[in-house]
């Protein structure tokens, strides 16, 4: 399945093909602390499969939980995360940010990781109230 998408402020648009059986929820406590919520949702794609259109990210390099180094890519400007992979592992895998893909509603998570690290709530998350609301 091809998909495309880019950072929050459109400056960086990118397109992928992937394979929709691999899409995982992270729980890991870097998967919380780096979009600053309870977990990160990733889509697959082998680098070969992945290209910029538009503009290019800043990269850094973090140790993963594992202790694996960590690519992180994203854009410096609205700070939007576009995606991590292995460092000196060829070839790669990368682990694209879901929130990137214009195509979210074709991209239904099939397996968690780190679930150990998971916050205690999120089964709470279909009893809680709804508020309909535009901010």
């Amino acid at each position: 399945m091809q998909i495309d998408g880019g950072c929050r402020c459109g400056h960086i648009t990118c397109r992928a093909e992937v394979d929709p059986p691999d899409i995982i929820i992270c729980h890991c406590a870097d998967c919380q602390k780096l979009p600053g919520t309870a977990f990160r949702t990733v889509v697959f794609a082998a680098e070969k499969d992945f290209a910029f259109l538009e503009a290019l990210p800043k990269i850094y390099v973090k140790a993963a939980e594992s202790g694996r180094q960590r690519e992180q890519t994203s854009y410096p400007e609205c700070g939007s995360p576009i995606y991590s992979a292995p460092v000196g592992v060829e070839p790669r895998t990368l682990d694209i940010r879901f929130g990137t893909a214009n195509q979210r509603e074709d991209l239904p998570p099939q397996s968690q990781f780190w679930s150990r690290s998971a916050q205690f709530w999120l089964g709470d998350i279909p009893s809680m109230k709804i508020v309909s609301r535009h901010v």
